[in-house]
């Protein structure tokens, strides 16, 4: 089953995937939706096996610049849109004694630099609602893997958010020069066969510094990152 917002580009993909699918538009925004979008996947397929959560905005913008609005929306989208799809689908799973939940986190989750406070929280906060749902589901038979990509070459810096709302509309260099998402997803796929409870994906070199010194030397890495605002 296939979701995003665009219908256009979901049905591109549907076309070259094999075996049945469904393509089900959904909005992270309107969670009104998600109890009849999840009545239709149970009608189609009887159940729900897998759930990957890879709906995000991300954003390009100091704190003192950001409006409140833009904070709300993020959040609104990253974090309570997933928490809110996880919820519709979750019943159904636990009384089946079966399920898997992949949520595309970032390694933002884990650290924060300039200009990307409201995407760092909001990363932050699946890692605390998850961890507690992975604890409470685990003798149920449901798993929970949480998977933090680097850069990723994508179009996520393009759509990120300003202070104002609007989408920064460029490529960044970090991105654009970052790790292929076919490869990303095989890791992501890899993760999932092995019922993995977090995972590291295409993080290397900065991203993987960052990551040890904020295990070994959180101050070290607070004092390298005060002026680094990733591109």
């Amino acid at each position: 089953m296939l979701s995003a917002r665009r219908r256009a580009e979901l049905d591109e993909v549907a076309a070259k995937c094999k075996g049945e699918t469904l393509v089900l538009p959904l909005d992270l925004a309107q969670a009104d939706t998600f109890a009849s979008a999840a009545a239709t996947v149970h009608e189609r397929f009887s159940r729900i096996d897998v759930l990957v959560h890879n709906g995000g905005i991300s954003q390009r913008a100091y704190v003192q610049d950001t409006q409140l609005d833009v904070d709300r929306r993020i959040m609104e989208v990253n974090y309570f849109g997933t928490v809110a799809l996880t919820k519709a689908v979750l019943p159904s799973m636990l009384s089946a004694k079966a399920g898997h939940f992949v949520v595309v986190s970032s390694v933002m989750g884990k650290i924060g630099t300039p200009k990307r406070s409201a995407y760092a929280a909001s990363k932050h906060a699946l890692h605390g609602f998850f961890d507690c749902l992975r604890a409470e589901v685990s003798g149920e038979g449901l798993f929970v893997t949480l998977v933090c990509p680097g850069y990723i070459r994508t179009e996520i810096s393009k759509n990120s958010l300003t202070g104002d709302g609007s989408p920064v509309n460029a490529i960044g260099e970090n991105i654009a020069s970052g790790y292929p998402a076919d490869r990303t997803a095989q890791q992501i796929l890899d993760a999932v066969h092995g019922h993995k409870s977090e995972v590291y994906v295409g993080a290397f070199g900065k991203e993987q510094l960052a990551l040890l010194l904020k295990r070994l030397t959180p101050g070290l890495l607070e004092s390298m990152l005060r002026n680094a605002i990733p591109k």
